[in-house]
């Protein structure tokens, strides 16, 4: 049952069973609608508590509408952010235990929503794999339901996913059958959503004016539907692919309007992107001692919501204008964390990089102070 990881062995030779797997192997030796009933009941205390949960790691993100848990269900409260968080760090085996049987037992609208509702901690602590496999449960279970929003979102997450594990024919093939969808039923709020995540996929292509294009859609696409907060992250990638491309002044405008309409409606995950873009935009304009202080708050905006998979990301962009600035100290410090968080999230090409870096960084000092 450990190679199974159905049990978890524990200090002094002890073993741990998931609230889930204790569940089930209970309720085998019951009646079917006994079973079926206690099955219920714990499958919708995660699905409920993780609702709320992913509603506080992420305030401004669409709920998906809910059905009240059955009788007998009682979710945990969460007071805050950070409870939140650290009750999905500790329940993230059971969540994926639940989609497991709600897909076993056909419960297409509840394998959809436990893929939504993991979709937030799955991006910021960096479960790739995990998130490539609760949205192909999604994406099959959509097919099932009548809804076509729910079959474009499950196309557009599974692109995202795909994306994020850098499978870039997968996830242009679901994000263009997710923006046919889209279209097909007039739904420009999932329009908007899959243009933007278009972005990213073409950035990792290496073609930042497909990925411009795309930014673009989605900024004229939420203007229309008047979501400001979404609005500014679409501003901030229009700036972002405007520095890329080298068009600085433009894209530092399109940041500070992003910035400031994340400001105003408090978004603080946008406003860590947004400061991150402008670090970025600081350091290639050689206004290298903003680009620091830019970093630096993002970083920390990003320690605070607990984004351990765009830390690394900051850190990374961080040593270039230390670097820039000759503050080599700060400049290795920043990579080598970069470089432990990358290979600690097995993202190889990324520890690749930054390996470069510090073997060229370790080259220039020690030539430097050889002279």
């Amino acid at each position: 049952m450990e190679d199974g990881s159905l049990l978890d062995r524990r200090p002094h030779g002890r073993y741990w069973m998931h609230d889930l797997v204790r569940a089930y192997s209970a309720a085998t030796a019951l009646p079917e609608p006994v079973r079926r009933a206690a099955l219920d009941r714990v499958v919708d205390f995660y699905r409920h508590t993780a609702h709320a949960a992913d509603h506080l790691l992420y305030p401004h993100r669409p709920l998906l509408p809910l059905d009240p848990p059955v009788p007998g269900s009682r979710p945990q409260p969460l007071p805050d952010h950070a409870t939140a968080l650290a009750w999905m760090d500790t329940h993230h085996p059971h969540l994926l235990a639940a989609q497991h049987i709600a897909v076993r037992d056909h419960r297409h609208q509840a394998v959809s929503h436990l893929a939504w509702i993991l979709a937030t901690f799955h991006q910021r602590r960096g479960h790739r794999h995990d998130d490539l496999a609760v949205w192909r449960a999604a994406t099959d279970a959509a097919a099932h339901l009548p809804d076509p929003t729910t079959r474009a979102l499950a196309h557009r997450r599974l692109g995202r996913a795909h994306a994020a594990l850098g499978q870039h024919e997968q996830a242009i093939g679901h994000l263009r059958r997710a923006l046919a969808l889209a279209e097909h039923h007039q739904d420009a709020t999932q329009q908007a959503h899959t243009h933007l995540i278009l972005t990213l996929a073409w950035e990792q292509r290496g073609n930042d004016c497909r990925a411009l294009g795309h930014a673009h859609c989605a900024l004229d696409l939420f203007r229309s539907l008047d979501q400001p907060v979404w609005e500014a992250r679409a501003l901030n990638a229009v700036g972002w692919y405007t520095a890329r491309l080298g068009y600085h002044h433009t894209a530092r405008e399109h940041c500070r309007a992003a910035l400031a309409l994340h400001h105003r409606h408090h978004d603080p995950g946008g406003e860590a992107n947004t400061v991150d873009s402008l670090g970025y935009i600081d350091h290639h304009t050689g206004r290298h001692h903003q680009a620091v202080r830019h970093y630096q708050q993002a970083l920390a905006s990003r320690r605070a919501l607990g984004d351990t998979t765009q830390v690394p990301d900051t850190l990374d962009r961080l040593g270039h204008p230390y670097t820039a600035l000759g503050h080599h100290e700060p400049a290795r410090a920043a990579w080598q964390e970069a470089l432990e968080l990358y290979r600690q999230q097995g993202r190889d090409t990324d520890a690749e990089r930054v390996q470069r870096q510090l073997n060229h960084l370790d080259n220039t000092t020690t030539t430097s102070g050889s002279t």
